[in-house]
């Protein structure tokens, strides 16, 4: 039996895999494409580094919205986390290691992120969520999986958006930080479901001073 997203394609950009010293894997959003989150290639595009976008079967990671039941978004949510870690594995066959990995995304994208990092704790090169959190409902306790140490993370989005409630972002500072990360968010006030000059600014420095 196939599983949602195992043969969707995966976009690259930057540096060609088998000689990159460095790898990010960028997850799309709802209804976009991984072309769409390649357009962020130049604005995060350091030497050495190539970026992974995998697309989405039927331009969705899973079905309803990140913080219903999780059970609500099963089987897309598991195949979808997969191919993300495969992604991993893919890259870390290449020889870079894990602490020159870094998975980032928007919205839908970047909670699914965020929720890889959080299932699968290692020393990750860095975590870039733009407009996003873990996923399950709101208020519900989640205990930590494992430790984050040294590893940096950007979380930002609007105190109003209308796909990312405030309390789930605080959320996820949270968990990172009890995971060990360093965690460095922005809340912009009556900000649009977007992301704006200085996240991506955030978004690069995290990576250069990471490599």
């Amino acid at each position: 039996m196939t599983l949602p997203h195992e043969n969707s394609p995966v976009l690259t950009a930057g540096a060609k895999l088998e000689e990159a010293s460095a790898a990010m894997i960028l997850v799309h959003g709802r209804g976009a494409s991984a072309q769409d989150i390649l357009t962020l290639v130049p604005y995060l595009s350091v030497p050495g580094i190539v970026f992974l976008a995998p697309q989405a079967e039927g331009f969705t990671w899973y079905p309803n919205r990140f913080i219903f039941p999780v059970k609500q978004n099963e089987p897309y949510l598991s195949a979808a986390l997969a191919k993300v870690d495969g992604l991993v594995r893919q890259v870390a066959a290449q020889g870079i290691s894990v602490e020159r990995i870094f998975i980032g995304g928007f919205s839908q994208g970047a909670c699914l992120a965020s929720e890889y990092v959080i299932r699968a704790p290692r020393a990750y090169g860095g975590l870039v969520a733009f407009s996003g959190g873990y996923i399950g409902p709101l208020g519900q306790a989640r205990a930590a999986a494992g430790r984050l140490d040294g590893m940096p993370a950007f979380i930002g989005c609007s105190d109003i958006d209308p796909h990312i409630p405030l309390e789930r972002v605080q959320e996820t500072t949270a968990l990172l930080t009890t995971m060990g990360a360093s965690v460095t968010e922005r809340i912009y006030p009556k900000m649009d479901h977007t992301i704006n000059d200085e996240e991506l600014e955030l978004a690069r420095q995290l990576i250069e001073k990471r490599l």
